[in-house]
């Protein structure tokens, strides 16, 4: 009888120490490495692509990395930590790492969707008010003056002036480089036909002899 209650009670006492262990054991920090791919959805195919440079940061903290080329990452976190994950234009998605893991490596496969966002009307006025606008408006001068100034700086020769004086920009240089190499790709392999049948360059030429063109400019 004594064998059978020392054999409880040593039961009884193992009993407590395993649970008590692992009451600490779950309480403790629990370190994983939490690594997945971030995946979204190809609108042409419809098949799951990578999304790379994905925010991937541990909520709450400062610890993040970003996916790779590849859509993959990996970073290091706890049990129980909410794990989010941010891209521009994609809706953001939390990830909670389960608390009852026991292995310290955890993988996923995260998709991402699309957000379509409508941003409100922005009207932009030159004044910093509406009020200013009115009473500018008001106050406006709509004499025959501003009229004829008007109509000076949109004269054609004026324009046309300027637009020998102002140089090209990196856009116009190039659009006119890709013009110029297309134009001669049409006639790749041949002689270019002759143009002195052209009724339409011939227009052209007349009208800038006409404007004086070719005239010598004195220095």
């Amino acid at each position: 009888m004594y064998t059978m209650k020392y054999f409880f009670s040593i039961l009884f006492i193992l009993s407590f120490i395993y649970l008590n262990g692992q009451t600490t054991q779950s309480n403790e920090p629990f370190a994983v490495q939490f690594s997945g791919v971030v995946v979204t959805q190809d609108e042409s195919t419809g098949e799951a692509i990578p999304l790379p440079y994905t925010n991937i940061y541990v909520k709450g903290t400062s610890r993040g990395t970003v996916s790779g080329l590849d859509g993959f990452f990996s970073i290091v976190a706890l049990r129980g930590d909410t794990i989010k994950f941010t891209f521009v234009g994609y809706k953001p998605v939390e990830y909670v790492i389960p608390d009852t893991l026991t292995s310290h490596f955890y993988s996923v496969y995260q998709i991402m969707t699309q957000d379509d966002v409508l941003l409100p009307e922005t009207v932009i006025y030159p004044w910093p008010r509406k009020q200013y606008f009115k009473q500018e408006l008001l106050t406006m001068d709509i004499s025959d003056e501003l009229k004829r100034q008007a109509e000076e700086n949109l004269a054609e020769k004026l324009i046309k002036e300027m637009i020998k004086d102002v140089p090209f920009d990196g856009k116009e240089a190039v659009n006119l480089e890709l013009n110029k190499i297309a134009n001669e790709a049409v006639y790749t392999g041949q002689i270019k036909p002759m143009r002195i049948f052209d009724v339409m360059a011939w227009r052209k030429f007349i009208k800038a002899w006409k404007r004086g063109d070719f005239k010598r400019k004195k220095k």
